[in-house]
């Protein structure tokens, strides 16, 4: 298995060798040469299994020969083992055609824990066989920091350190990435926005002195092995409703692309997914895109779904990608003039967009009324950002049935959340404690070389 570059001019990789640098070296994301497909009969006999289980074969064709067969189970094993959900990414039913996954039953109760959990164990067991220590940094709107920090906190060959935009992500997040005592985490507190974290980050991979002095890796959803683990809970979902004998449909809450492009990689696997629908809060880039053709950035407004209030969405590039039949040059164009504030998409790109994705949003009014009427009505309490997926979810139902992505726990977003119910959701036990933990953050200005200078320091 071979991954190349959506702007067409790095090294081809093996999976490894991607899953190590995160970023291409000529700015682009990393995708596979070709996705490997599965017969009906091998997702039909996923039925039944464990969550494991069906991450192994949905998995394995992408990664080679970088582990052994019984090595990548025992990872993805040890990845699973502390989730506080037997079936780890549990179906819930809200109506008689629509259900919730709820993906926040990992350690810090976001869908970011299926992927960053075996993302950790990956990268130490490579690390590990080739003596090498690398330096992880990585923006986060709220939980991609979170989960990073929990999956590397304590392992020998890693340094991280995670970006999020000062005052602008919830308690708890922000308490999540601050609180965890190994001296090889470390939370940067930036003051701005989250675009402004995930341009410095991108700014470090494209120094490249700067990326062979710390030898710099990845693990934002820029990294293809993040892409590749969020497939896994499509394909365990559909096959508990149906699949391949049926088909099924998803609404995904999303600012960065990432899971919602993992739902198209597992409809090109083979899984029977009818329609992927794009979720967006009132920083609606995504959905206006999909609308018009044109993708402009309008400048983010704090939302009560922190998690996406984004503008520059990353794995977008990898729809791009496709969307100009697999064209290096015509995305790194469009890259280009994205720094100058937006682009068009030719119509031919624009129309495989269409035909692959629809959308919706959801403002700030609508997203707590949602929240307010789940509880009421389904005795299911949401966090904001599952709130804007059922409430766009609603207006995309049908005969097929539709699953929307409950991408957080509620007890992540308290306020917001009592807010609109006046119920204030607990932490589960074994985080009961967060509020009375000591914190150790460094806060920093908008500054690439102050930045640089805090993850020099910190590593040596």
């Amino acid at each position: 298995m071979r991954y190349i570059s959506t702007r067409g001019t790095a090294p081809v990789l093996t999976f490894e060798e991607a899953m190590l640098t995160g970023l291409a070296r000529d700015g682009g994301l990393y995708v596979p040469e070709d996705i490997p497909t599965l017969s009906k009969d091998e997702i039909g006999a996923m039925t039944g299994q464990s969550y494991e289980e069906i991450a192994y074969t949905v998995m394995r064709p992408f990664i080679g020969d970088t582990f052994g067969d019984d090595q990548f189970r025992k990872l993805i094993a040890k990845a699973y083992a502390g989730f506080g959900h037997a079936a780890r990414a549990p179906l819930v039913q809200l109506a008689p055609n629509h259900f919730l996954l709820e993906l926040f039953h990992g350690p810090t109760l976001a869908f970011k824990d299926f992927a960053m959990q075996i993302i950790g164990q990956m990268f130490q067991a490579a690390l590990s066989r080739s003596g090498n220590r690398v330096t992880i940094v990585g923006a986060t709107s709220g939980d991609t920091g979170s989960a990073a920090i929990e999956a590397f906190r304590g392992l020998d060959a890693v340094d991280v350190f995670i970006l999020y935009p000062h005052g602008r992500v919830s308690e708890v997040q922000r308490r999540q990435m601050t609180t965890p005592t190994e001296s090889n985490v470390h939370a940067i507190a930036v003051d701005g926005d989250f675009d402004d974290c995930q341009a410095a980050v991108k700014d470090m991979f494209n120094d490249f002195a700067f990326r062979e002095e710390v030898s710099l890796a990845g693990v934002n959803s820029i990294n293809w092995g993040r892409v590749l683990a969020q497939v896994v809970y499509y394909f365990s979902s559909a096959v508990s409703l149906g699949a391949p004998g049926r088909e099924v449909s998803y609404t995904v809450p999303t600012g960065n692309f990432g899971d919602i492009f993992a739902g198209y990689i597992a409809k090109r696997m083979g899984l029977p997914i009818k329609d992927l629908v794009v979720a967006t809060n009132q920083n609606d880039i995504l959905h206006r895109t999909l609308e018009t053709g044109a993708y402009t950035k309008e400048g983010v407004l704090p939302s009560i779904s922190p998690s996406m209030d984004i503008q520059v969405s990353s794995n977008f590039e990898r729809a791009l990608f496709d969307g100009y039949d697999r064209n290096g040059a015509a995305v790194a164009s469009q890259m280009e003039d994205l720094k100058s504030g937006g682009f068009k998409i030719s119509q031919g790109a624009y129309q495989t967009l269409k035909d692959t994705y629809k959308s919706g949003r959801a403002s700030e009014d609508e997203t707590s009324a949602a929240i307010s009427t789940y509880i009421k009505a389904h005795g299911e309490l949401l966090c904001p950002h599952s709130a804007v997926g059922v409430h766009v979810a609603e207006g995309h139902l049908g005969t097929t049935t539709m699953v929307t992505l409950a991408t957080a726990h509620p007890a992540k977003f308290p306020a917001a959340v009592e807010a609109a119910t006046g119920i204030h959701p607990p932490l589960p036990p074994r985080m009961a404690d967060l509020y009375e933990r000591d914190e150790r953050v460094t806060r920093v200005a908008n500054d690439l070389a102050a930045i640089q200078t805090i993850i020099r320091d910190g590593i040596a």
